[in-house]
Order: structure tokens, then C-alpha cells, then sequence
């Protein structure tokens, strides 16, 4: 197997982890700061005030882009599968 192959299935993997969660991270980040933002101001430090709305608001992007994800995955599997078909094992 051609050491470019290897390269570039696991340059395709790692650029479908990053899109399967960049939104995921990203409401999650976007929470935090928000969540910290009104905590510094109100002083209020409470641990289940930051847990509840990031895991509702990451649930609710998960809800919502499952299909998307789900049809991005069984795309880059069936490549990959296809590649390895076209590669052989030997």
C-alpha cells in the first residue's frame, strides 16, 4: 500500500471528526462564554447552571443535524470502503 493512500485516509478522517463535531463544539463554546459571561456579572457560581444549558443546547445541534451527519458518514465510509476495494490488500 502506498504510504500517500494511508496519508490521505487519515487526512479524510481527521476532516470528518472536525466536521461531524466542529458544531457541537462550537454551541458548547459559545454557551460557556455566554454562561460565563452572566456568571462574572452576577456572581452567581453555581456547577448546574453551566452543565444544564450546554447539555440542552449540544443535544438539541445534535437532534438537529443528525440526518446531515449520519449521511456524511455513510458517504466517507462508503469511500473509504470503495478505496480500500480498489487498493486490494496486497
Amino acid at each position: 500500500m502506498d504510504p500517500m493512500v494511508v496519508v490521505d485516509i487519515g487526512r479524510q478522517a481527521l476532516i470528518i471528526t472536525l466536521l461531524l463535531s466542529g458544531p457541537m463544539l462550537l454551541v458548547g463554546l459559545a454557551l460557556g462564554v455566554i454562561i460565563g459571561i452572566f456568571q462574572a456579572a452576577t456572581q452567581i457560581h453555581e456547577a448546574t447552571l453551566t452543565f444544564i444549558p450546554k447539555f440542552l443546547g449540544i443535544s438539541l445541534v445534535l437532534l438537529l443535524l443528525m440526518p446531515w451527519m449520519l449521511i456524511k458518514l455513510v458517504e466517507y465510509t462508503s469511500n473509504l470502503f470503495s478505496m480500500i476495494g480498489r487498493i486490494g490488500l496486497g
